[in-house]
């Protein structure tokens, strides 16, 4: 069941990663519904998040909270958004976002356009405040 995912992970599709473990990584959505748009991802290829182990749901919803505090710090949101939608890709991915108004919620509002530097930049402001939160050993270079 290898995705466009699986690529990204792989290094075959470029993506601006975030975070990077043993178990997941974490990178901007190309079509974010606010700046810091981040995808969980775990490097198994899973499809369905209600047939993941429980303790992998678990450990992905940790690196979600983690990346939550980041970008809820960097872009000084009220809330960060946490989703699972899984109809765009078949691989389980969790979606966090700085989150402002519940409209925010709604990933058919995404921008499918956004600029290459709005994404440099919205990746550069979640790795500086991952270090600042203490996670520096998840941030890749």
């Amino acid at each position: 069941m290898a995705s466009v995912f699986s690529a990204i992970i792989a290094g075959q599709i470029p993506g601006r990663f975030v975070w990077e473990d043993e178990e997941f990584v974490g990178f901007l959505t190309i079509a974010p519904v606010t700046p810091g748009h981040t995808l969980i991802v775990p490097r198994a290829e899973i499809d369905q998040w209600q047939d993941v182990d429980p303790g992998v749901f678990a450990r992905i919803n940790g690196v979600a909270q983690k990346v939550g505090r980041a970008v809820r710090s960097a872009w000084e949101a009220p809330r960060a958004g946490l989703l699972i939608a899984g109809l765009e890709v078949p691989h389980l991915h969790v979606h966090v976002f700085p989150a402002f108004t519940m409209g925010n919620f709604d990933i058919s509002g995404a921008d499918t356009e956004p600029s290459p530097e709005s994404l440099d930049e919205a990746q550069s402001k979640i790795k500086t405040a991952l270090r600042e939160l203490g996670y520096g050993a998840n941030v890749p270079d």
